[in-house]
């Protein structure tokens, strides 16, 4: 399993739901997931992606011209025991 998650990064609710739909449209797995905080301290959303999918994700934001902040590769935190209470 890998160890390193990727996010698409954007400054506003808009930017992030518009490659939502670009993505979806060519086929591209994309979750959309509150921004961790270990990658940003802003308030929002981004995308989940695969690393595989890196480069066609990059081509779809030029060709789209959808401002994002960054894509981040972000350390897995899986605490199987977070929200477990007995």
């Amino acid at each position: 399993m890998q160890n390193i998650q990727h996010y698409v990064l954007f400054p506003n609710h808009d930017s992030g739901m518009r490659l939502y739909k670009e993505l979806k449209n060519l086929g591209v797995r994309a979750t959309i997931a509150p921004t961790p905080r270990t990658a940003s301290k802003c308030c929002g959303i981004s995308l989940m992606v695969r690393e595989e999918d890196l480069d066609i994700i990059r081509t779809c934001i030029k060709e789209h011209e959808i401002e994002i902040l960054k894509i981040a590769a972000v350390e897995r935190d899986i605490n199987p025991r977070r929200d477990k209470y007995c």
